[in-house]
């Protein structure tokens, strides 16, 4: 098809060229009408080879963004990358909203922008501390801090299907106590199992998480409160979010979720002590 093709294009455009009517040519061709144009503007527009097919995925769409666009896109993420912050679509986006880029391109064209550019590499090499104080709320008695984290996804088997399951840990700094509470399905009942551990542990002054997507909402509104501040504002608890991939400032809770592996395994009931940590576990 590809030989005989290129020479009806060929054929098409220089009968065109001699001011035949263009009806004829596609009718005497058995072509459409939409098929003669599209070969008629390559001819004019592009180069001495337009008359042969294209890989896919190399024809411009007519609302794909322009090059400029592009540039500041790609400028923000090396900018972003080398300073070593976030350097995703949202960052990026907030990023030209500061540098007054109107219109605002959307997450998913910075996506798009991204890809096309080979930007979507994440960052190699360990990371490194960059050893900036944080203050960190202290516990002194009972109950000042709770320090919390998710487990999972985890999997049960079943005679009929495969379910999966979270549990959400949480430990009290002062006195090494700990709660556990799982969550069938997904990360949905967060509230739930929060209220669950605070039944058990009491109500706490601060407590600290990491920086998961299910604690602070969403980052496409940013100034917004997440589930787990509307949660904790109204009962006088304030609410800790650690530095972004620094899992040692919840270095209590991340120790006790070590072990905790070891005894999703454990298919028997049994008391366990680990140091600063006393507890009952039952599968």
């Amino acid at each position: 098809m590809g030989k005989g093709q290129e020479w009806l294009r060929q054929t098409a455009a220089k009968r065109a060229e001699t001011g035949e009517d263009h009806r004829s040519i596609w009718t005497s061709l058995g072509q459409s009408r939409s098929w003669f144009y599209k070969w008629l503007q390559r001819s004019r527009e592009d180069g001495e080879e337009w008359f042969l097919d294209r890989l896919p995925g190399t024809d411009d769409p007519a609302n794909r963004s322009s090059k400029e666009l592009e540039d500041l896109v790609q400028f923000a993420r090396l900018h972003l990358y080398n300073r070593e912050q976030f350097c995703g679509p949202q960052a990026i986006r907030w990023h030209l909203e500061d540098a007054n880029v109107h219109p605002l391109p959307s997450l998913s064209t910075i996506g798009r922008i991204l890809r096309r550019r080979d930007l979507t590499h994440k960052r190699t090499g360990r990371y490194r501390p960059k050893d900036v104080p944080y203050p960190a709320p202290e516990a002194a008695r009972p109950n000042d801090v709770q320090q919390a984290d998710f487990i999972g996804p985890r999997f049960i088997r079943t005679a009929r299907a495969t379910r999966r399951f979270y549990v959400f840990n949480a430990v009290d700094l002062a006195t090494g106590r700990c709660a556990v509470e799982a969550l069938a399905g997904g990360k949905g009942g967060m509230d739930a199992a929060i209220w669950a551990i605070w039944r058990r542990l009491g109500l706490p002054r601060h407590f600290q998480v990491d920086n998961e997507m299910t604690f602070y909402g969403s980052p496409q509104y940013p100034h917004t409160l997440g589930p787990l501040a509307r949660l904790c504002l109204p009962l006088g608890v304030e609410s800790v979010f650690i530095p972004p991939r620094e899992p040692w400032r919840n270095g209590v809770v991340e120790k006790f979720n070590g072990p905790f592996h070891f005894l999703m395994a454990v298919k028997t009931s049994f008391s366990i002590k680990i140091p600063r940590f006393t507890w009952l576990f039952t599968p």
